[in-house]
């Protein structure tokens, strides 16, 4: 069992950042892939990005390559989500999810654990 808490979300100006955490429970964290992903009202959840066990990995969504960047702190359990030059149409709530399926590693599917979620809301 793993447990995923989510912070740093919050209000922000168009072209603002935003930095997100994610803290997991367990003494395994190393060992799993990690993503963030995001749901905006009336819309399906959608993969933002991933990173690998040991960080050396790096994918992110088109929509969001360039401006966002995805990293862990093994060490901390930690995994961060650094948010540039926000847009508000990156208005969601955003959640972090332990990678269970490699093949499913671009999708809600391939993915088991899930946090509750933190709300990131940009204003124009």
């Amino acid at each position: 069992q793993v447990q995923l808490v989510e912070s740093g979300g919050g209000l922000v100006q168009a072209g603002g950042s935003l930095r997100l955490s994610c803290a997991a429970s367990g003494r395994t964290f190393s060992s799993y892939a990690m993503g963030w992903f995001r749901q905006a009202p009336g819309t399906e959840r959608e993969f933002v990005a991933r990173i690998s066990s040991s960080g050396a990995i790096t994918n992110y969504a088109d929509s969001v390559k360039g401006r966002f960047t995805i990293s862990r702190e093994n060490a901390k359990n930690t995994v961060y989500l650094q948010m540039n030059s926000l847009r508000p149409e990156d208005t969601a709530v955003y959640s972090c999810a332990v990678q269970g399926s490699y093949n499913g590693r671009y999708s809600t599917d391939g993915y088991t654990y899930w946090g509750q979620g933190t709300q990131v809301t940009v204003s124009s």
